[in-house]
């Protein structure tokens, strides 16, 4: 085989991960015009699941409280059972909110275990959902870190936006790494799904699924869609509500105010079960339109490598750097695209991590294709070959008492979309009770 072969190869490769840098990194930096605040901003209940504790959950859970939204708030944690370690925390917040005079209303309620075709997550969303009394509903993680902007500009991107029938926040991970792992995952958020997101985004400013860490929804357009229910069967709820969202004509948005993620402490297997089950979230719930640049930049990492091995056996080791430089491209650009999305800069002894991230991803990939099951939050899921929950047979159930921690089917004062009744949404006042008297959840 000619040098010449090796060396135009190369420049391809080279010459396509620049391509795909300079694509994302202009979808990074681009500032669209911020929406108009409202005269006046709706009721908002924020549902947040709960399942253990997540890094640094003290201060998690009290910037959830602390949110600063301008209208009326309430916000629904929900456990599933009163054996869960985030409990006292929980517990504790709510209390240090109140005794401040803090905005809005807070609880704890206990959603229960889920039934075999639903997610944990998805189980203590409906549970909140029950007793949700907001005109807008939000849904948050429990390992986001909530600033006193990102809802209320989420609310001010919703509203002013024609069709829109949910708001998404972007995510990032700022803090500096700890561990190789935490890089890992700031790398793959910030070097790869943030900037796919601001990619696909760039022309219409909507996508047809969501990145669900903080979503906003109208409820007429969860309604129009059969609520969370139609999320069941699926690993992947945000995602799947998107998708139901854009088939019925509504218009997912994510908004230009980013939602902090903490992570820290997080060792390199630990990572990379957490990567392979993002590569099962992208198998169940992404189009191929979205993932198509990021394939592409795995594919000439790849053959980066291949080039220059096959350079080096055909006799022509200096003439093999040419292709390599395509494979340090890609690593470059990523550790570059996470700085630019708002991570930290990479340290000196995680130089590593951008290469090794990269390898890891066709392991993790043939790990989801031989072992179709995935552990997450102490669940074990087992897997079709669509990535949705094995043994679901495709139709929804409302399950209120299971969905709902306890209450009985006929409790008409709470709201879930799948029940078939929708209660008027009512004022908060700044008071600390359960509206309507429920009696099944535990209340702080």
């Amino acid at each position: 085989m000619s040098p010449l072969f090796f060396v135009v190869l190369g420049i391809a490769l080279v010459v396509d991960a620049l391509y795909w840098h300079v694509r994302f990194l202009r979808a990074i930096r681009r500032r669209p015009v911020p929406p108009q605040p409202l005269d006046g901003y709706p009721s908002v209940s924020v549902i947040r699941p709960v399942r253990g504790r997540d890094v640094d959950a003290e201060a998690n859970f009290a910037a959830a409280l602390d949110n600063g939204y301008p209208g009326q708030v309430e916000t629904i944690f929900v456990v599933d059972d009163l054996d869960d370690p985030a409990l006292p925390l929980l517990r504790d917040a709510v209390a240090a909110h109140q005794a401040a005079g803090g905005h809005g209303t807070a609880r704890v309620i206990v959603g229960g275990h889920p039934p075999a075709h639903r997610t944990g997550k998805l189980n203590a969303m409906m549970a909140g959902m029950r007793v949700a009394r907001g005109e807008l509903v939000a849904f948050g993680d429990s390992d986001s870190r909530p600033d006193r902007d990102v809802l209320r500009i989420l609310a001010d991107t919703l509203l002013a936006t024609p069709k829109a029938g949910c708001a998404f926040a972007p995510v990032v991970v700022p803090r500096p790494a700890e561990k190789a792992g935490d890089l890992g995952y700031a790398l793959m958020i910030n070097g790869l799904y943030g900037p796919a997101v601001a990619l696909a985004a760039y022309q219409t400013g909507d996508l047809p699924f969501i990145m669900g860490q903080l979503m906003l929804f109208r409820r007429d357009a969860l309604a129009a869609i059969g609520g969370l229910a139609s999320a069941d069967g699926h690993l992947v709820d945000d995602m799947r509500l998107g998708a139901c969202l854009a088939e019925a004509g509504w218009r997912n948005i994510p908004s230009y105010h980013p939602l902090p993620i903490m992570t820290g402490g997080m060792d390199v297997p630990t990572f990379l079960k957490l990567m392979r089950r993002w590569l099962f979230f992208q198998k169940a719930g992404l189009p191929l339109a979205f993932t198509l640049p990021l394939w592409m930049r795995g594919i000439v990492f790849g053959l980066g490598i291949v080039l220059s091995v096959w350079a080096i056996a055909a006799g022509y080791p200096l003439i093999a750097m040419v292709p390599f430089l395509g494979t340090v491209a890609i690593a470059w650009s990523i550790a570059t695209l996470h700085q630019a999305f708002g991570g930290a800069p990479v340290a000196l002894r995680h130089a590593w991590v951008p290469l090794g991230l990269l390898l890891a991803a066709p392991i993790a990939q043939a790990a989801v294709l031989l072992n179709p099951s995935v552990r997450w939050r102490g669940r074990d899921y087992a897997l079709d070959s669509d990535a949705r929950l094995e043994g679901w047979g495709g139709a929804t159930h409302s399950e209120p008492g299971q969905a709902g921690g306890g209450f009985d089917a006929d409790d008409d004062q709470g709201y879930d979309p799948s029940m078939g009744h929708v209660p008027a949404p009512i004022a908060f006042h700044h008071h600390h009770k359960s509206p309507g008297g429920f009696r099944s959840p535990v209340r702080y």
